[in-house]
């Protein structure tokens, strides 16, 4: 790894630092990316209810708070129609689209490379705990 992926990140403030670590936690997060993939495969504007059916064992309450939270980053919009009933839909931004690329390149690398942290593991003393993870 060359010095200035650490010069950079030594130019962050520290409020910066503390968001970033946010949103790689966020993204690295068991709903949110499993959320941002079906309205990326969606292409388009999706409503709540369809948004639950296709994010397999998400409870209502949880897939809330997950896509206000992506509202909140400016990774997915919600749109609200002044209608009877009321339509919300959802949608995944384009920095969302970005977020997601970037990730999903992370997690390509991370399973091209699963043969070496399975080595690594079992070399390590702590192999049984690691193993739970």
């Amino acid at each position: 790894m060359d010095d200035d992926t650490f010069d950079f990140c030594e130019t962050l403030t520290d409020a910066q630092d503390a968001l970033a670590r946010e949103m790689l936690e966020r993204a690295s997060a068991k709903w949110p990316l499993r959320v941002m993939h079906i309205l990326a495969e969606a292409k388009g504007p999706l409503r709540f209810s369809r948004v639950m059916e296709r994010v397999e064992g998400i409870s209502q309450k949880v897939l809330t708070q997950t896509l206000r939270t992506l509202e909140s980053d400016g990774l997915v919009t919600r749109t609200l129609y002044p209608q009877v009933p009321p339509r919300v839909e959802y949608e995944l931004t384009p920095l969302g689209g970005e977020l997601l690329v970037e990730v999903v390149t992370l997690w390509q690398w991370i399973a091209n490379r699963l043969p070496d942290f399975e080595a690594a593991h079992r070399k390590s003393p702590q192999a049984e705990d690691t193993s739970k993870l």
